[in-house]
């Protein structure tokens, strides 16, 4: 059985891409990057040179009228899509590229030379500087300069392949990413969200959102209802107060309609109150009930079009027939219809 000395610069690259882990395409998108970097000259290459090509990159890959996914798991998108559907709305290179530069080379960057468990292989292609800068080594000119043509062909052809393989697992993705193009029009960042605990609390009952438990002050996450990666926003009527446990099983999946006529009853409790939100609430969902709860559906409907029916109907025990939440005087108060 051959050493790993016995094998050329050319094969580690061709096996790195062929046969390393892809579930989504940026390692394919990072050997075309290195390989342009390469042809222009680069030795040394700033993070935002990195960044900016990285970007260039993905922007012509998805600048069509209906792209194909670039991650396997359905109704998701990766970072770039997501960088690239807003420069599409904003048309602001300096913040795409700033994006890129922050959220883009997370994985992809340190594990681009993970090759079943080979460890000899790390740093053969490029050494780095995580933030700021990537150097280009020799092996990977001399594999650039003698089969440019062929290594840009064979990247191409796997990128079209892992499209292909992730369009079949999504299925149709035409209608969720209109939906989540609904979104994007005054999305902003993740914020921090422990200062809204206080204020959710009493509101809630100070139990758990999903398992309906008490809320110890060392154990209390606050939750998007309707996962974020598609609503783009930290709005306080998609919030809740939830154990940490009972958050992590939830993750990003779709909650049961249950949880929705709770999450309509929560925000009624707030309507009730004479809180500065209420207006808050009031401009984002209507200025009755009824079209509060209908405005609430309507996200409902929209967050299952992206997610599918992968439902999470609460933690093991949680019945919501006998949920304390309902029996709460707020919530009587001010869910009386």
């Amino acid at each position: 059985m051959p050493s790993h000395d016995d094998f050329s610069a050319t094969d580690y690259w061709k096996a790195l891409i062929l046969y390393g882990l892809n579930q989504a395409t940026y390692k394919i998108a990072l050997g075309k990057t290195l390989l342009s970097l390469s042809a222009q000259g680069y030795n040394r290459v700033s993070w935002d040179i990195l960044a900016s090509e990285f970007f260039e990159l993905y922007r012509s890959r998805l600048d069509v009228a209906d792209p194909l996914p670039q991650q396997a798991t359905p109704g998701r998108r990766t970072a770039m899509e997501r960088i690239v559907a807003n420069f599409r709305l904003r048309n602001d290179i300096d913040t795409a590229v700033g994006t890129v530069q922050a959220d883009a080379f997370d994985d992809v960057i340190p594990r681009f030379h993970n090759l079943a468990g080979i460890e000899s292989i790390q740093g053969k292609f490029y050494r780095f500087e995580f933030g700021r800068t990537l150097e280009l080594t020799d092996e990977l000119h001399m594999v650039r300069e003698k089969q440019t043509d062929a290594l840009h062909a064979e990247l191409d052809a796997r990128w079209g392949l892992l499209e292909g393989a992730f369009l079949i697992a999504t299925g149709e993705q035409r209608l969720a990413n209109d939906v989540r193009s609904i979104y994007l029009d005054g999305a902003y960042k993740r914020r921090t969200l422990t200062g809204n605990i206080p204020f959710l609390q009493g509101y809630q009952g100070n139990t758990c959102f999903y398992c309906g438990l008490d809320l110890r002050a060392e154990d209390i996450d606050v939750d998007h209802v309707l996962p974020r990666q598609v609503l783009q926003h930290d709005e306080i009527w998609n919030l809740v107060l939830a154990h940490r446990a009972c958050n992590i099983r939830k993750l990003d999946r779709l909650v049961g309609a249950h949880f929705i006529r709770k999450l309509i009853g929560r925000n009624e409790n707030i309507m009730g109150s004479n809180h500065p939100w209420k207006k808050r609430i009031a401009d984002m969902l209507g200025s009755s009930p009824t079209a509060r709860a209908k405005k609430l559906h309507w996200h409902y409907e929209n967050v299952k079009m992206v997610l599918g029916t992968n439902y999470w109907g609460g933690s093991e025990g949680y019945n919501p027939q006998t949920d304390p939440f309902y029996q709460r005087l707020i919530t009587r108060l001010n869910n009386r219809g």
